[in-house]
């Protein structure tokens, strides 16, 4: 018997969707050293927040790397680096944080770049436990 044509087009569509998913979002191991860094710093981050609990993040961003001369009036010499707001919002929601509101600020008057506010929150913990039931995995 014949597939239905409707069951074969949904079943390219989400292949095609997962090819491209995998492509987009690397393993934390295939991550440059400062994603790896964050992904780990925003882990603890969930792991100490209560449930329910807030943290809000705020940086200049964008998908530069700095080499500043000077600061505060005095001479420097270190490297940073921008990164882009999305990635970042990305890496709060890999460590299970669920962003829920963000600001984008371009630059102008006291800002000489764009800067990113995210407002992210630790589940609470009935739709954790929730979760965990639905993956099979018990509650933590």
């Amino acid at each position: 018997m014949a597939e239905p044509s409707y069951l074969t087009a949904v079943r390219e569509s989400y292949d095609t969707v997962a090819v491209d998913y995998v492509e987009r979002v690397p393993p934390p191991a295939a991550m440059d050293p400062l994603s790896r860094a964050m992904l780990a710093g925003f882990a603890e981050f969930h792991r100490t927040l209560a449930p329910g609990g807030y943290l809000l993040w705020g940086d200049y961003v964008g998908d530069e790397r700095l080499e500043p001369t000077r600061g505060y009036g005095r001479p420097v010499s270190y490297e940073s680096y921008l990164l882009p707001v999305d990635g970042v919002a990305g890496l709060l929601e890999q460590a299970g944080l669920v962003v829920t509101a963000r600001l984008e600020q371009e630059p102008g008057g006291r800002l000489n770049r764009p800067h990113a506010c995210l407002l992210a929150r630790k589940p609470p913990r009935a739709a954790a436990a929730s979760a965990a039931r639905r993956q099979g995995t018990g509650a933590r």
